[in-house]
């Protein structure tokens, strides 16, 4: 590791925003060949060379003290790590344990979120099932089932000094906008908090905004991705699933898709969002490489976002 973040020369937002960027860029833990050859070594290098101040869990990660002495000497931040639930599935007193373990795992790290997405039913990791076509759908009965179980975990991430920010996911039985609206208002303000992710709003709703607007005084974590339009729909035409849709480069960085984040980015400030954002973007690293794909973010942000 021959970089150390350097706040001097790092993004720096002067309407109190912290800029990250997630490891997905580097591997994927839904395909462990993607990327295989990044280290964690390399990873926090790349980060702090681009000038981002920190990243979230991965499930490559090595220990949880060898990731904690390894970002705390790349200057780096831990903000958060992604939790599957199946609350529908198996009841929220079987998914309490792990939940628990995660949450202390990243109490130890210095995080300040868990990201909650349910699975019940998820096609997001299925390779035979077209993304764009069959998603699960909560039956009427099923959704006070779900909300009460992210109240009680959000309960318990609060014993870890964890906010619980819930991401609206492809493939998910939380995707669109509507079914994210009655999922926050079904649940406590108080221990239900949203990531909000850019991209998949696109790919979802083919709508950025609507979402933000109707769900901002709930947002304490955001994700910005962007898409390529032709890949979506070549993606669409093919029926890919999700996994393939990412390999054959429907995502991107900001800057190098289709998304105006001027707006989203201004909306975040005009409401006084100060919290982390991070870049994001699932693509195949030996097609866009990690730290080019940074830098292509880092210079959007600076230029296009801050005009610096």
């Amino acid at each position: 590791m021959t970089h150390v973040y350097d706040p001097a020369t790092a993004i720096n937002d002067p309407n109190g925003i912290t800029w990250g960027m997630h490891p997905i860029a580097w591997r994927n833990d839904d395909i462990p060949e993607v990327g295989e050859w990044n280290t964690i070594d390399v990873m926090f290098d790349d980060l702090a060379e681009a000038g981002f101040a920190g990243t979230e869990v991965a499930g490559w990660y090595p220990s949880k003290e060898e990731t904690k002495e390894k970002a705390d000497a790349a200057g780096l931040k831990i903000v958060a790590q992604w939790f599957s639930s199946f609350i529908v599935r198996d009841g929220v007193e079987a998914v309490i344990p792990d939940f628990r373990a995660t949450c202390e795992y990243l109490q130890f790290l210095g995080a300040t979120r868990v990201v909650v997405s349910e699975q019940t039913g998820s096609v997001q990791g299925i390779r035979d099932i077209c993304i764009f076509e069959n998603k699960p759908v909560l039956k009427d009965e099923e959704w006070p089932v779900l909300a009460e179980g992210l109240n009680k975990l959000g309960e318990i991430a609060h014993e870890y000094g964890l906010d619980l920010v819930y991401h609206h996911h492809l493939g998910t039985v939380v995707q669109t906008k509507d079914e994210t609206l009655r999922m926050l208002e079904l649940t406590d303000p108080d221990k239900v908090s949203l990531l909000f992710d850019t991209g998949h709003a696109f790919v979802g709703d083919g709508d950025v905004m609507g979402l933000l607007r109707g769900a901002i005084n709930r947002v304490k974590h955001v994700h910005f991705k962007d898409v390529r339009p032709a890949k979506m729909e070549e993606s669409r035409q093919a029926k890919r699933s999700f996994l393939d849709s990412f390999l054959a480069g429907m995502f991107t960085v900001p800057g190098d898709g289709t998304i105006d984040f001027t707006e989203p980015y201004a909306f975040l400030v005009e409401h006084g969002y100060k919290d982390w954002i991070l870049v994001e973007a699932e693509q195949d690293p030996k097609i866009a490489p990690p730290l080019e794909y940074a830098h292509i973010a880092r210079d959007y942000v600076k230029g296009t976002l801050l005009g610096q």
